[in-house]
């Protein structure tokens, strides 16, 4: 049976919420009996819930601005 699991991909500093956060990945693991790799199927922010709360658009990691990714270097 296929497996579903949030990881953590990345910590970092956000300045919107001016604290740590961790960019979290929803990654699909195969059946033992399939050879299939691993699928991300989502990616999250921690505090995501907070930056929608703001008034104006934040990041693709909240889900509220896909074409602004702070944490791209």
């Amino acid at each position: 049976m296929a497996e579903r699991t949030w990881e953590v991909s990345k910590v970092c500093f956000c300045d919107h919420v001016k604290q740590e956060v961790a960019l979290e990945a929803e990654v699909l693991y195969p059946a033992d009996t399939l050879p299939d790799p691993p699928r991300l199927l989502a990616h999250r922010c921690s505090l995501g819930m907070q930056c929608n709360q703001f008034a104006q658009p934040t990041c693709v990691w909240a889900g509220t601005n896909p074409d602004y990714d702070p944490f791209r270097r």
